[in-house]
């Protein structure tokens, strides 16, 4: 979209403004998403620091995207909200306490910005993603198709990447989604890949091509971004500019992104249609066995974890 283009009085609200905030940022000014964007954190001076520092994008390339810090109660007030608040892991820490630790961040965030506008958009980029979507759902008190995480969106256009780099042809060729709990236990839906709608093991060779290494580096290149360089804030950003710009303009764009699936009490990644309204409806995979099984055992595990933290309470 160009600068003229973006949707009327249309105002997006970023909640943690760190690295990963401020490259959402970046590419919702880029792509002329929205007419105001709205900056939120509990670090003041770094909020109106950033605020000046993207209206400088906006200035240069004359976008009519206006930006401004914001309170967590005119946040919840916008069209869309994206949260990617959270803390990094501490020396000595166990995953265990860095999962409370983000749990309690989203608890005060998302109670901070209740009572939300009754159409608003949740969209949680902060990990662990499944479990925190899941945990920001129950609080918003918003229908459970307008609160959803980025989940394996970033994972299934990276791999889609991954493997047009090794195959030698157009990205825009693989069709591909990668499915279930983000993370370790994440699924490559190889059973339903296609490139240019002909089954990818007709058009790549399953003997001689190395599926399961590419399916590897892709669960695996985010920690290796992260030891780099502390984030993985560019690939999470562009994600969160297309999320936003295809619910905006009601493109109807189909995407895996981490919703609620009734059967499993839980939140993760399975292809949705997405509208002004958030998810316009799920699209059924036709998996194999052993795809379905390995999301199930993950998904229990997720659900498991998400009752031992209401215990916890």
């Amino acid at each position: 979209m160009s600068a003229g283009n973006t949707m009327p009085s249309s105002r997006i609200a970023i909640v943690g403004v760190g690295q990963v905030g401020a490259a959402a940022g970046y590419a919702l000014i880029l792509g002329s998403v929205a007419s105001e964007l709205l900056l939120v954190d509990v670090k003041v001076d770094l909020r109106d620091g950033q605020v000046r520092d993207l209206s400088d994008v906006a200035y240069s390339i004359n976008s009519n995207t206006r930006i401004r810090g914001a309170t967590h109660h005119e946040a919840g007030q916008c069209d869309i909200v994206v949260i990617t608040a959270g803390s990094k892991s501490s020396i000595g820490e166990t995953n265990i306490q860095h999962t409370h630790r983000n749990v309690s961040i989203i608890r005060s965030i998302v109670t901070a910005m209740t009572p939300f506008r009754t159409d608003t958009i949740v969209l949680i980029v902060s990990n662990p993603v499944d479990l925190l979507t899941s945990i920001a759902q129950e609080l918003s008190r918003l229908p459970k198709f307008q609160v959803f995480g980025s989940g394996t969106f970033l994972d299934s256009v990276r791999l889609r990447g991954l493997v047009a780099d090794k195959a030698k042809i157009a990205a825009s060729s693989v069709q591909l989604s990668v499915v279930g709990v983000q993370g370790d236990s994440q699924v490559v839906a190889w059973s339903t890949a296609t490139i240019n709608g002909m089954p990818i093991d007709k058009f790549l060779a399953p003997d001689a091509f190395p599926y399961a290494d590419l399916a590897n580096e892709c669960k695996h290149r985010s920690e290796s971004i992260i030891r780099a360089k502390g984030a993985t804030p560019f690939g999470i950003g562009s994600i969160v500019s297309s999320i936003c710009s295809s619910i905006l303009v009601d493109r109807g764009d189909v995407r895996p992104i981490s919703h609620f699936q009734p059967e499993f009490g839980c939140c993760f990644s399975m292809p949705v249609v997405l509208g002004r309204k958030g998810v316009a409806r799920t699209v059924e995979m036709p998996l194999v066995k052993d795809e379905l099984a390995d999301i199930a055992k993950s998904a229990k595990r997720l659900r498991d974890t998400l009752e031992r933290i209401r215990r916890d309470e």
